[in-house]
């Protein structure tokens, strides 16, 4: 992390959060007095003016999984298999928030971790909605600096030279990642992350391009780096199931969630019969076949 990527991410982080947002993400960590660290709030809603009948995303970062969740069977599921994921609701507004421990957090968001669905999301913009304090402040802002490098250095060796727009190079890489998840997007959703506010992925190139390069491999070729992109890709996609499953115990009403994200997303009308919410990982196994079918999921 250089100094002037810290800076932009510690300004980025510290921009004002609508109020309502700001309390919600306040009562997120009031629920777990013990562990609550940081909450940082991500994803479109934060370009929202409007935030009534919206779900917010919120990531919830805890001491750790003990202190959270006690002697519940919780915390090695969130340990295993990382984020666990809950919906919560005050004063009319709706969440669903990820929890993860600091280390997990660090560890996710920087060059260590084959899994970008945290390095991915955390080098797109975010706020800093509650801390605990200074020092889970400067955490937070340490760990979401290593995420945009990580990107971009997965990505330098794919595309071989830095374009001339560094925006393409942005777009390739959200691409690659968008690969990696079981997604109901369409498939210009990649670019479009990039389009929404390209000043500040021009304002974040030069300083993340210096971080990326002593990231990036000098001597993998761009076949090594597909091939590297190919096995996250199917990883990513199989952790995505588990994580579906997962939430089928943690996470009520989520196969409603899913489907009418889906339903957002991709356009389609999917309907939740009542017996696959009473087995709700059933009825998401019965559904992917058709999802994937339809493009409707990739």
């Amino acid at each position: 992390m250089t100094d002037d990527l810290r800076a932009l991410v510690a300004a980025e982080l510290a921009e004002p959060v609508e109020p309502r947002a700001a309390a919600l993400a306040a009562a997120v960590a009031a629920r777990y007095p013990q562990a609550a660290r940081a909450v940082l709030f991500y994803g479109s809603c934060l370009r929202e003016k409007r935030l009534d009948g919206l779900m917010l995303d919120f990531y919830l970062i805890v001491s750790d999984y003990r202190a959270a969740y006690g002697r519940s069977w919780m915390a090695t599921a969130n340990r295993l298999i990382p984020p666990n994921v809950f919906p919560f609701e005050a004063d009319g507004l709706t969440c669903k928030y990820a929890v993860l421990s600091a280390a997990d957090f660090d560890r996710l968001c920087g060059p260590k971790s084959d899994n970008p669905s945290v390095w991915a999301r955390f080098a797109q913009p975010a706020r800093l909605a509650w801390a605990a304090d200074v020092g889970a402040r400067e955490a937070a802002i340490a760990a979401v600096a290593q995420a945009a490098p990580t990107l971009i250095a997965r990505t330098l060796p794919i595309e071989g030279r830095e374009p001339a727009d560094p925006l393409d190079l942005w777009r390739a890489a959200f691409a690659l990642t968008y690969g990696a998840e079981l997604r109901a997007e369409r498939r210009s959703r990649s670019g479009s992350i990039v389009d929404a506010d390209p000043d500040r992925y021009r304002r974040f190139s030069a300083p993340v391009l210096r971080a990326a390069r002593l990231l990036a491999p000098a001597r993998l070729t761009r076949g090594a780096a597909l091939r590297g992109w190919r096995r996250t890709q199917r990883r990513g996609k199989a952790l995505t199931l588990l994580r579906l499953a997962k939430a089928s115990a943690t996470f009520a009403g989520g196969l409603d969630y899913l489907a009418w994200k889906i339903n957002r997303h991709a356009g389609t009308a999917m309907t939740i019969r009542p017996w696959q919410r009473r087995w709700p990982i059933l009825g998401a196994l019965t559904l992917l076949p058709r999802l994937l079918a339809r493009g409707a999921v990739r």
